[in-house]
């Protein structure tokens, strides 16, 4: 996967995709590329990809390589890569990560710290 903008990949980039009727609450682990188009709420550690779509509603916090926020997040969002606000974005919650991208029009209320990358 290259590190082109959300807007370029397909549902077939996500090897799991939490649909819009799904209700999840507990706690999430994955490696691979995850798409959250539900209401999600607990806890996500991830080695991938999170994407969390426009209309999804999450209530963590989340530690994973990259997250791309098109939809709302409460909780904080930890990335050993990148982390991403879209327009459509909404993020109540601190953001920490080596990147840290916020599209004009999104939302943000929290505090941002760009650290370094992590090592394994």
């Amino acid at each position: 996967m290259t590190d082109a903008h959300i807007d370029v990949l397909e549902e077939e980039d996500f090897d799991t995709i939490l649909s819009p009727d799904i209700d999840f609450s507990g706690i999430l682990h994955f490696e691979e590329p995850f798409l959250i188009r539900g209401r999600v709420s607990g806890e996500i550690s991830a080695r991938g990809l999170l994407v969390v779509d426009g209309d999804a509603i999450v209530n963590a916090n989340i530690d994973a390589s990259r997250v791309i926020i098109r939809g709302y997040v409460k909780g904080d969002v930890t990335a050993a890569e990148k982390v991403e606000v879209t327009v459509t974005g909404r993020l109540e919650g601190n953001v920490t990560a080596p990147e840290i991208f916020m599209e004009s029009g999104c939302v943000f209320n929290g505090r941002c710290i760009m650290a370094g990358k992590k090592t394994a």
